[in-house]
């Protein structure tokens, strides 16, 4: 789940062109190429909620690869994104990053593919002790009832995440969706466990059996 992107052409008006916005099936945002160094050479890439004041540095184009089966994702600031395989520095990296256009290497080759939706909801991954993870902050709101609040999470289990946020609201766990807001009021529904980091989280609470959860999308990423 964390390596799918949805594509997202957008069109700017400033620029007077277009564009393409990876978007992702994990956690709703958008990836971005910073200025700052990456650990094993490159630019840093994060991602970013769609309503960041730095839009461009979310701006990708792509090109087709030599060979025609693949595309290279150049970023409008210059630079490719790079898969950073297990032999780059450190050795644990496996996130990507944004080199020199100019060296162009496989690790610089991304497959397009359709992603169907599966039937229902899939089961959150298995929950992990969380003794050695700090705590960060969950804002939550459910629409529905018009309720919202705020608590302490310590760890990165979106299964004993549900479980808290299910028994501070009175429900059934089993009944609860939690999802992100993205572009154009879109939810995307959180499947995975937490990011690494420990920024603010902010959820929005959808109930099965409700309108807004018949629209809701699960990614079947493993579909062959």
């Amino acid at each position: 789940m964390n390596a799918a992107w949805a594509v997202h052409l957008h069109h700017d008006e400033t620029w007077e062109d277009d564009y393409l916005l990876l978007y992702s099936a994990a956690y709703g945002r958008y990836l971005a190429a910073t200025d700052t160094p990456a650990p094993g050479g490159g630019r840093r890439v994060v991602q970013r909620k769609y309503d960041h004041l730095e839009f461009e540095a979310m701006f990708w184009y792509a090109a087709l690869s030599e060979s025609g089966d693949e595309v290279c994702l150049h970023h409008f600031h210059g630079g490719s994104l790079r898969a950073n395989t297990r032999y780059s520095y450190p050795r644990w990296n496996i996130g990507v990053s944004v080199h020199d256009t100019g060296n162009v290497t496989t690790t610089m080759h991304w497959v397009v593919e359709h992603i169907p939706a599966r039937v229902g909801m899939p089961p959150l991954p298995v929950p992990f002790a969380a003794a050695m993870w700090e705590w960060r902050l969950i804002h939550y709101v459910w629409p529905n009832v018009v309720d919202r609040g705020s608590f302490w999470f310590r760890g990165r289990s979106v299964f004993d995440l549900r479980d808290e946020l299910a028994r501070r609201l009175a429900i059934d766990a089993s009944d609860l969706v939690m999802c992100f807001h993205t572009y154009a009021a879109w939810l995307t529904p959180l499947l995975v466990d937490l990011p690494r980091n420990h920024q603010p989280l902010a959820i929005v609470v959808v109930i099965t059996g409700t309108p807004v959860h018949a629209t809701l999308r699960y990614p079947d990423v493993d579909a062959e």
